[in-house]
């Protein structure tokens, strides 16, 4: 039997989907997770072959609790499943240490294999997901980040606040702030979060 943890923050959304695996031969689901937090603490707990990872949850998101859970002893393998198929969410899913990544109008079958391919070391993807990684690894080039917007975004992996980074760095406030617009513009990304991650995916950061 397959093990599978569940995680979403919609008991709908859950309920849904246990049903749909629980009517394969050789599937079963092992908990159901709200949260990021919970997710990683099931994960030890249940020691699932697969979790299924919701990405937007309050709190500890689906990204921060994947790279978590990939990065314990013997890990369970970690497939997202979401409605989002932006390239940010994308490029930190993966980034995480996500081995799937599916979208929530997949049919049972599609996800009952995606399940078993996952828990047999195969890489999934959902096929628009896997033609925007192509489209990004044929993309030219983004512009590069400066040495500057890279010292900014170094202090944001670090946790500093604008005022903090302006402090260490010298510099206003204001001119942080446009740093870091620089910074989302060059990376296609919205949130401090998805540009640190983005950034170290790209080895633009250690």
């Amino acid at each position: 039997m397959i093990r599978v943890l569940l995680v979403d923050d919609h008991p709908v959304v859950r309920e849904g989907l246990r049903g749909m695996l629980e009517a394969e031969p050789d599937l079963t689901v092992v908990g159901e997770a709200s949260s990021g937090t919970e997710a990683v603490r099931l994960a030890t707990d249940l020691a699932p072959d697969i979790v299924l990872m919701d990405l937007r949850m309050p709190g500890m998101d689906g990204v921060a609790a994947t790279a978590e859970i990939v990065a314990g002893p013997a890990p369970p393998r970690v497939m997202v499943l979401t409605t989002y198929e932006s390239d940010a969410d994308i490029l930190r899913a993966v980034a995480a240490g996500a081995t799937g990544y599916l979208l929530k109008d997949a049919t049972r079958t599609d996800l009952a294999g995606a399940v078993r391919a996952a828990a047999h070391g195969e890489t999934v993807l959902a096929p628009s997901v896997a033609t925007k990684l192509v489209q990004q690894v044929r993309s030219p080039a983004q512009p590069p980040l400066s040495a500057r917007e890279i010292d900014v975004l170094r202090l944001v992996a670090r946790g500093l606040t604008n005022a903090e980074i302006g402090t260490a760095l010298f510099i206003s406030e204001a001119t942080v702030k446009t740093h870091m617009y620089r910074v989302f513009t060059k990376l296609d990304v919205t949130d401090r979060t998805a540009a640190v991650t983005t950034a170290m995916a790209r080895g633009l950061l250690q």
